[in-house]
């Protein structure tokens, strides 16, 4: 069974034996703990459904259908990051959007009919269900079904490594269960509305809510002081002159592995999507001999739930006080210029769409030497905020170090002219550490250097400078 995070999840299925030890916390009660979110199961058999409106279809000759397959594939690859065993999948265009069951009750018995075909105890919606329609496609269907942002979150629970991100996944999935606490199931289902039909279905749906809401208010405590704590540290950092640069980008776009190409580090890389989610920060040192940091945030994605853009707000911090922001995409994928715009959607949200960036495409190993001449011609007509790399074969990467060290803003690189008095080893070396000499020469028992030095390391030899 895949991993969950602290206390979120349950291991309620309707194919296994109740007895089945669960490894969800006591703070949930018994009956909230056999009916609650769902992970996907290694085991699991799932069936997909995908529904679009015909709407969609105008300015387009090939209608819905097309965009819906591939938002249905995006869907299977989520599914196959949570370890699913997808059997299936049906599509279904609609004028508008049942509000009680999403699909229609025809489209329904058709789901049930498919599922019962091929032994599917586990149905995914390609769509954010309201707690009615969950309740309802489960009735008519018979199999236990979960939403698109549902599967999302179990991907998360799975990846989460940090106590900062269990805390943030555990917050997005207690606000996701809470409104769908009432009417899930016969064991959740309270008892009538009217006189002398209150009692104690009632109370302990309440007492439930009570017991969530307090929870949720602990972890939103606890995400406070790890942003607190994550602001001090930021402060420290800023207090030396290193400047953040953050990278962002669809997920599955090759962030992390251009993160381990450029700082040498080990951070997990995986085909699956989303399988980096904690924020992992590094040094690296341009060729001007800046000292910078790079910080490798969690990948975006398609309607992307606002409730999970929120609990994740002290990871995405990382991208707002950054100086310099690489969006990184997969120029392999036809539908990168989709992805592209997703993303700054999300950037638009967090406040940064105007922060400098600079736009890298990944995996030009993976084109044709027809298709890369072109791009490489397309990136020469005005287009210089692009640069060509492939994190696989590291190609393109020491142009990519070049284009950030002329586009960080923080501590820019000053010439200078410097007469140093040659036993004067403490800042001969500063210069040679921090700096690039152009030129030296050695007059009457001195220095006479020309030299390249970031900013804050030239305050430090203004005694030097020669007008």
């Amino acid at each position: 069974m895949l991993k969950v995070a602290r206390g979120t999840q349950t291991a309620y299925d309707r194919t296994r034996n109740e007895s089945q030890p669960s490894n969800v916390p006591a703070y949930l009660p018994q009956r909230i703990r056999m009916k609650t979110a769902q992970p996907v199961d290694r085991r699991d058999r799932v069936l997909l459904v995908g529904v679009t409106l015909k709407r969609r279809a105008r300015g387009g000759p090939d209608g819905p259908a097309v965009a819906s397959r591939d938002s249905l594939e995006e869907l299977e690859e989520l599914a196959q990051s949570a370890g699913a065993n997808i059997v299936g999948s049906l599509l279904q265009v609609r004028d508008v959007l049942d509000p009680a069951t999403l699909v229609g009750r025809g489209k329904l018995d058709e789901i049930r009919v498919e599922a019962q075909a091929r032994s599917v105890p586990l149905v995914i919606v390609d769509h954010d269900l309201t707690p009615v329609q969950l309740r309802n496609m489960e009735k008519g269907t018979d199999c236990r079904v979960i939403d698109r942002t549902q599967l999302i979150l179990d991907i998360f629970a799975t990846h989460a490594r940090t106590r900062e991100g269990q805390l943030q996944v555990e917050l997005a999935q207690l606000n996701y269960l809470l409104p769908r606490l009432t009417g899930r199931g016969q064991e959740l289902s309270r008892l009538g509305g009217g006189i002398g039909t209150r009692g104690p279905g009632e109370q302990k749906l309440e007492t439930d809510r009570r017991r969530i809401r307090e929870r949720v208010g602990k972890i939103q405590a606890a995400i406070e002081t790890v942003r607190r704590q994550r602001t001090t540290r930021r402060r420290a950092r800023q207090a030396v002159p290193l400047g953040m640069i953050a990278f962002v980008g669809y997920t599955n776009a090759g962030k992390s592995t251009l993160f381990n190409a450029l700082t040498h580090a080990d951070v997990l890389t995986s085909p699956k999507m989303f399988a980096t989610l904690d924020p992992t920060i590094r040094a690296v040192r341009l060729p001007s001999k800046r000292r910078v940091l790079l910080s490798d945030t969690v990948g975006f994605l398609r309607d992307l739930p606002p409730d999970l853009i929120a609990a994740f707000r002290a990871t995405l911090e990382e991208v707002q006080e950054a100086a310099l922001i690489l969006h990184v995409s997969d120029i392999s994928n036809p539908h990168h210029a989709e992805q592209d715009a997703e993303v700054l959607k999300v950037l638009r949200e967090l406040g940064v769409e105007d922060r400098p960036r600079l736009h890298v495409l990944n995996k030009i190993d993976r084109l044709s030497e027809p298709d890369k001449k072109a791009l490489t011609q397309s990136n020469g007509h005005g287009q210089n905020n692009n640069v060509f790399t492939s994190a696989m074969t590291g190609e393109g990467l020491d142009d990519l170090l070049a284009r950030i060290d002329s586009a960080m803003p923080v501590d820019p690189i000053v010439k200078l002219r410097l007469r140093m008095p040659l036993a004067d080893g403490r800042h001969l070396s500063l210069v040679q550490a921090r700096g690039r000499v152009l030129h030296s020469e050695i007059v009457d028992g001195h220095f006479l250097l020309e030299a390249e030095l970031p900013q804050s390391a030239a305050r430090r030899l203004q005694e030097f400078v020669l007008e």
